[in-house]
């Protein structure tokens, strides 16, 4: 952002006008509110316990979300703005309609409603039963009448749709009570005839079945009772009929209880046997007197004692008898009593059948009936259960356009656009610019950089440049330019590039340097000037060869038009003195390149050219050479295989970084050796070389930048080690 500020302050203002001029533009538009209150659960004044369970099931949550979210799209349906459209006669208004209608040709209802949804809007208030009805229209009055007008057209016909509801209802529960009276009618003929026909008492059936039922337990009882009896007598006739008539005295005590003469009789007998025996015992014989009259009362005794016996066994067994004719009539009675009783339950079942259907029936009916009446006076009292708690005013301000928003809007935007734009032209720039790129992308040695000739000095400096050269003499080329200002700080960054240069292999120096680039005007000539000549200023002896014989330049540079150069010896015409000489810097020559030959390439990869360089190599200490781009010729790559070293010089914010690694690929191609990179034409006010322009901020004019420095401002001035 700070390299591309002006990038972003322009997107900035610019989006900032438009979001201004944008709302400018736009017309006032303001909002009319209403606040409604919704009940999901319908209000029952005359409600009941089974209302009360209908509006709990009606009020679960989810239940009551979809009934809010469909009155909400009921507010906006097509009946409700119809009809308000219709009434407050907006086909006809040209305001209302703005671009989409006219005064000429009135709207339609439909398109009215249409375009009024566009304007209307519902907004629910969290935890509440309420929701604020919005109507947005340029005119504010207007907006109040059809916020208002939607509103009560809403609650009406939400109460029109309950009336009608009722009315509905109340007419179908009519038609229903009829129909279920009728039916109730005939259950209760069809329950008078089945009693009829089967004789049923008019009491109820259960009263009938308890009747039988008790009657049988009666019988029952009976029947038990006579059997005991039964048993009873059967017992003492089996005891009577035991008696021995010899020995008529073991006679059951119970019978000696319950007949006093019986028991008298049996104490005459035994008293007579006690007498008998008594004189038996006494020695009497059977002939005595006493004992004859003995055994002759004795004999009385025992036929009373058994008459009496059997006149009481007679009278058992005609007791047994009477049992047993009652026994067989109980019996009778009880069987008859059962017979009834399964007959009443077969007809109890068919008889409650029918008061089922009965009872349903009178249930239906009066259910239908307390409906029905609810029904009417529901309708009657005009219930409603949506109701206008605020109605709408006329608003004050307008709420769009929000000016202020949509600037602050399109300032963001922006400031956003503006980044991006200047992130995506960073992204897009491909160019080399900073030694990191360099090593990065290139994966070179940085070597050093030249700062840029002419925007490399503030405009005091540069006035002051003026003026020492207005008392020295002029300057040459700018390809000398590190000669003519040794303290510059372009001097010091060839000297810094020198120093590197000398201390990477120290062991074993590059004595042949092969300065080269990837495509034109990337300044390797100017970059080889200023090698060669911060050498030849450390006091080495230094031979800069021009082997860009396509479009040679140092012939122009150190003033030898015309004279004989690389090609000539290469062809025989010349020697090495007749090519090498001094170029008017202390320790400096230069080979020209000579005619333009018709082959370059082939005559570098001739014998007499390395030998050529062999000979240069021995006279001169540093031999740099200047070669054509890699990219356009094959020159370079083939000289840069008898170098010592390759310097590949890259201009910063110009080369594409593809092109420079295309350029590196053909010299790794022919293992070249290559040193390192030096970016040339660097400004060093840019962004990226804040860093850099402090290092060498004091190098602008050396360590004297206020005062000129004496004898070094002539050309060929012995420049400090």
């Amino acid at each position: 952002m700070r390299k591309h500020w002006p990038l972003v302050v322009a997107t900035t203002l610019l989006l900032a006008a438009g979001a201004l001029l944008y709302s400018k533009s736009l017309p006032r538009v303001y909002d009319a509110t209403a606040l409604i209150e919704l009940n999901a659960t319908v209000i029952h004044p005359l409600g009941s316990k089974a209302d009360d369970l209908d509006s709990a099931a009606a009020g679960a949550w989810w239940d009551s979300q979809e009934y809010y979210e469909t009155e909400y799209r009921i507010i906006t349906s097509q009946r409700i703005l119809t009809t308000v459209a219709r009434d407050l006669n907006l086909t006809s208004d040209s305001s209302f309609a703005g671009a989409r209608g006219s005064a000429a040709k009135p709207m339609s209802y439909d398109a009215a409603a249409d375009l009024l949804r566009s304007r209307v809007h519902v907004e629910p208030v969290k935890n509440s039963k309420l929701f604020t009805l919005h109507v947005e229209d340029t005119d504010p009055k207007r907006a109040r009448s059809i916020c208002s007008a939607i509103a009560n057209t809403f609650i009406e016909q939400n109460l029109q749709t309950a009336i009608n509801g009722s009315s509905d209802a109340a007419a179908w529960l009519g038609g229903q009570l009829d129909l279920v009276k009728r039916d109730l009618e005939g259950d209760e003929d069809a329950l008078h005839a089945f009693k009829e026909k089967n004789e049923l008492p008019s009491t109820s059936i259960n009263d009938a079945s308890n009747m039988v039922r008790l009657e049988m337990q009666e019988y029952d009882t009976a029947l038990t009772r006579i059997r005991t009896k039964k048993q009873e007598l059967l017992a003492r006739y089996t005891e009577l009929s035991k008696v021995d008539a010899d020995n008529p005295d073991q006679i059951p005590s119970s019978e000696l209880l319950s007949d006093p003469f019986l028991q008298h009789i049996r104490e005459q007998y035994l008293g007579a046997l006690r007498d008998r025996q008594e004189l038996m015992a006494d020695g009497k014989g059977e002939n005595h007197p006493l004992v004859k009259a003995a055994t002759q009362r004795l004999a009385q005794s025992r036929e009373a004692l058994l008459a009496q016996i059997k006149s009481i066994q007679g009278a058992v067994e005609r007791d047994l008898a009477v049992v047993i004719r009652e026994e067989a009539g109980e019996l009778q009675l009880f069987d008859a009593s059962r017979r009834r009783a399964v007959d009443l339950n077969m007809k109890e079942i068919e008889y409650r059948r029918l008061d089922r259907a009965r009872e349903l029936n009178e249930k239906t009916y009066a259910m239908l009936n307390e409906r029905e009446k609810q029904a009417d006076l529901a309708r009657m009292m005009r219930v409603n259960n949506i109701l206008l708690v605020d109605d709408a005013l006329e608003p004050i301000s307008p709420i769009r356009p929000r000016t202020g928003l949509n600037l602050a809007m399109g300032i963001v935007l922006g400031l956003l656009l503006g980044v991006g734009l200047s992130w995506t032209r960073e992204r897009l720039d491909t160019s080399v610019k900073t030694p990191d790129d360099l090593e990065d992308r290139l994966g070179v040695t940085f070597l050093g950089l030249l700062p840029e000739l002419a925007d490399n000095e503030t405009p005091r400096q540069r006035g002051r440049a003026r003026r020492r050269r207005t008392a020295s003499a002029p300057e040459g080329p700018s390809e000398l330019f590190v000669h003519h200002r040794p303290l510059s700080g372009v001097a010091e960054a060839a000297r810094s590039i020198r120093t590197n240069l000398m201390f990477m292999n120290p062991d074993k120096p590059y004595r042949r340097l092969l300065v080269t680039s990837a495509a034109p005007a990337e300044g390797k000539t100017t970059v080889a000037c200023s090698i060669a000549i911060a050498f030849a200023q450390g006091g080495q002896r230094v031979c800069i060869i021009d082997c860009d014989l396509r479009r040679p330049r140092l012939h122009r540079i150190f003033q030898r038009a015309g004279d004989m150069g690389v090609t000539n010896v290469l062809v025989g015409d010349a020697t090495l003195d007749d090519v090498a000489k001094p170029t008017g810097i202390e320790n400096l020559w230069s080979i020209p390149a000579g005619p333009t030959p018709p082959n370059p390439a082939d005559m570098f990869h001739s014998e007499r050219f390395r030998r050529f360089i062999a000979d240069v190599s021995e006279r001169f200490d540093r031999v740099i050479i200047d070669s054509p781009p890699l990219v356009a010729v094959t020159d370079s790559a083939i000289i840069s295989t008898i170098a010592h070293g390759v310097v590949f010089v890259v201009r910063a914010f110009k080369t594409n970084s593809h092109l420079s690694s295309q350029g590196l690929r053909t010299l790794r191609d022919v293992d070249a050796p290559i040193v390192g990179g030096v970016l040339n034409a660097v400004n060093l006010n840019r962004q990226e070389y804040s860093y850099y322009y402090h290092y060498y901020y004091y190098k602008r004019e050396g360590y004297g930048s206020d005062q000129p420095a004496e004898g070094n401002d002539e050309v060929g001035a012995a420049p400090p080690n």
